[in-house]
């Protein structure tokens, strides 16, 4: 089974679905798991920031999220979120398959290991299966790299002018640990960024606003359901990427839902 958890304004997806509530060892998800079809195949949607948006990137119970997406039967994830630009190129509207992630967060659950010393290889963060299949619909930009801050307040200029000048391209606060969960998970996992801003730090762009975000997404929302749609029918029934054998020779202290 595949899933999609849902970024910044985009609360459903799945029409005549069940909603699951799933218990967790790490708390509540956002929202219950609801699961439906998508081209008569299974698929399972979680609102990231909850169905009210009550939750801030800081506060995500992320551990809990991506463990329900599992007990469910998902395997490979695809998570659409809210980016800004750090680079003149990319604009509000462009949609960017990130290939690289880098973590300025703090104080966040970003590990199932909570006991021994187990390590995830993590070099290449996005599956490269899910990703070739978010880039054959053909409109959304190969690369980047994704610097995923604290939050929730946005960056100064300064920090946004240097997050650009060491060449990163989008700035994002809810791209880990989700994706660091999914590894050590064993589960596919690949981010799909729509770009609603250009940073404060670009081209000396105004401080950007939580109004601005929201109503970027919404507009994109359509487009983002189309490809979303179109990637899930077009996966394969089997995994023949490496993510599955993330854990193989591990030693870790929990058992896989």
């Amino acid at each position: 089974m595949a899933a999609v958890i849902g970024g910044s304004g985009f609360y459903e997806f799945l029409g005549d679905a069940e909603e699951v509530t799933v218990r967790t060892p790490y708390g509540e998800p956002s929202a219950p798991v609801t699961v439906g079809e998508v081209a008569g195949r299974p698929v399972a949607f979680l609102p990231r920031h909850g169905k009210r948006h009550q939750f801030a990137p800081h506060t995500i119970n992320y551990r809990a999220n991506l463990w329900a997406l599992r007990a469910v039967g998902a395997r490979r994830i695809l998570a659409p979120c809210a980016v800004g630009s750090l680079r003149p190129d990319l604009g509000p509207g462009d949609v960017v398959v990130p290939d690289q992630l880098v973590d300025r967060t703090s104080g966040r659950a970003q590990t199932y290991m909570d006991a021994g010393a187990a390590h995830v290889g993590f070099a290449e963060p996005y599956c490269r299966d899910l990703r070739t299949g978010l880039l054959s619909a053909g409109y959304a930009v190969d690369g980047g790299t994704m610097v995923v801050v604290e939050g929730p307040r946005f960056s100064t200029r300064a920090e946004s002018q240097w997050y650009a000048g060491l060449g990163w391209s989008l700035i994002n606060m809810t791209g880990h640990p989700e994706a660091v969960l999914a590894r050590e998970l064993a589960m596919c996992y690949a981010t799909i960024a729509v770009v609603t801003d250009r940073d404060a730090g670009i081209e000396g762009s105004d401080s950007v606003s939580q109004a601005e975000v929201f109503r970027v997404f919404k507009e994109n929302i359509e487009r983002l359901r189309e490809l979303l749609v179109g990637v899930l029918a077009g996966l394969p029934e089997a995994r023949t990427c490496t993510c599955e054998h993330s854990l193989d020779g591990l030693d870790v202290p929990f058992e896989l839902p």
